[in-house]
C-alpha cells in the first residue's frame, strides 16, 4: 500500500495522485507540486490515504510544500495575466485571420509554459501565431485545440434542469454516453432533447443507466409471451422503474383485456427482445450517433 493525496488543479478537474512525502497535508489545503508540465499550484480534495500500487502510476512525484504567502501572490498575478494573454491572443488570432476560437489561457505556475485552449472545426495551421506569443510572453507556449465538452466545461453554464452544468461544477471525468442510454429510459429521441449546451449527449444519461440495464434484463421485451394468474398474454408495455408490465389477455370469451402487473406476477415463456437500434429510422439513427461523439 502506498500513501497519497488527491490533488486537483482546476474546479472539477481531474484528480490527481502525489507523494505527501511526510509533509503533514490536510484536505483543503493548497499545495505546490511537480507535475509533466512543470511546477503547479493544486488543492488537495483527497486527504492523505492508503491505495494499492496497482491504483497508481509510477513513480509518484512528491508535493513540494504546502503552499505559502508569497506563492499565494504569485498565484493570483498568474490568473492575472492569464487575462492580459486571452486578450493578447485573441488579437493575434485576428490578425492571422485563423478559424478558431479561443476558449481559456493557463500560465503553469513557475512561468514555464502558457497553454491556450481552443476549438476549430479541422487542423489550424497556427505556427505563426506560435511565434508571435512567444516573442510577447518570452516563454514556452502550447496551443491546445479541445472538443466541445472540454470547452462547456471551461466556460460552464445552466443546463436545460436549471442547475450549474455537472461537468462544470463537479464532473471530474468525461464517460462514454450512447443513444442505447437514453433509450433504454424511454427518452424521447428528439436530438434537440438529449443534447446539452455542448450538442453532445447528456452527460447524465450515464448516472442511472446501471439500475434501467439491471430492471430490463429481467423485464420481458414488448411482445413476449408471459403467463400471469389470469393466464397467458402478450406484452405490450412497460415501466422500467416501477417494474410493471401490461398484459394483453385473451379471455374465456374470446375477447381481450390489459391488465397490469409487477414484474414478479408474471412468468416468462417466450421472450421478444428488438434491437434497438433497428427501431431507429436510418437518417435518426446518423444524427442521433454524431452527438455520440466526444
Amino acid at each position: 500500500m502506498v500513501t497519497v493525496v488527491g490533488v486537483r488543479f482546476k474546479k472539477a478537474g481531474k484528480i490527481y495522485y502525489f507523494d505527501p512525502d511526510e509533509i503533514q497535508i490536510c484536505k483543503n489545503q493548497n499545495v505546490i507540486v511537480e507535475t509533466a508540465r512543470g511546477i503547479e499550484f493544486g488543492e488537495v480534495v483527497v486527504g492523505p490515504k492508503e491505495v494499492s500500487e496497482e491504483d497508481i502510476i509510477a513513480p509518484l512525484k512528491k508535493v513540494i510544500r504546502i503552499v505559502t504567502e508569497e506563492d499565494e501572490i504569485k498565484h493570483r498575478e498568474n490568473k492575472e495575466k492569464e487575462q492580459e494573454a486571452f486578450e493578447t491572443c485573441l488579437n493575434k488570432i485576428k490578425c492571422h485571420e485563423l478559424e478558431m476560437k479561443l476558449i481559456d489561457v493557463e500560465y503553469t505556475f513557475d512561468n514555464n509554459k502558457v497553454i491556450f485552449y481552443f476549438t476549430a472545426d479541422g487542423r489550424v495551421d497556427f505556427r505563426e501565431l506560435v511565434k508571435d506569443l512567444a516573442a510577447i510572453f518570452k516563454t514556452r507556449i502550447e496551443l491546445r485545440q479541445i472538443g466541445v465538452r472540454d470547452e462547456a466545461k471551461m466556460i460552464g453554464g445552466i443546463g436545460p434542469c436549471g442547475k450549474s452544468l455537472c461537468c462544470a461544477s463537479w464532473l471530474g471525468d468525461f464517460e462514454p454516453v450512447s443513444i442505447k442510454m437514453a433509450k433504454d429510459q424511454s427518452l424521447s429521441l428528439n436530438p434537440a432533447k438529449i443534447s446539452g449546451i455542448c450538442g453532445r449527449l447528456f452527460c447524465c444519461l450515464k448516472y442511472e443507466h446501471n439500475l434501467y440495464q439491471h430492471i430490463l434484463d429481467k423485464l420481458p421485451g414488448v411482445g413476449s409471451i408471459v403467463k400471469t394468474i389470469d393466464g397467458e398474454g402478450v406484452v405490450v408495455d412497460t415501466n422500467v422503474l416501477l417494474e410493471q408490465i401490461k398484459v394483453k389477455i385473451r379471455l374465456p370469451d374470446k375477447s381481450e383485456d390489459i391488465k397490469l402487473y409487477f414484474l414478479h406476477e408474471v412468468t416468462k415463456i417466450k421472450e421478444n427482445k428488438k434491437n434497438q437500434e433497428d427501431e431507429i429510422p436510418k437518417d435518426l439513427a446518423e444524427e442521433l450517433k454524431a452527438l455520440e461523439k466526444i
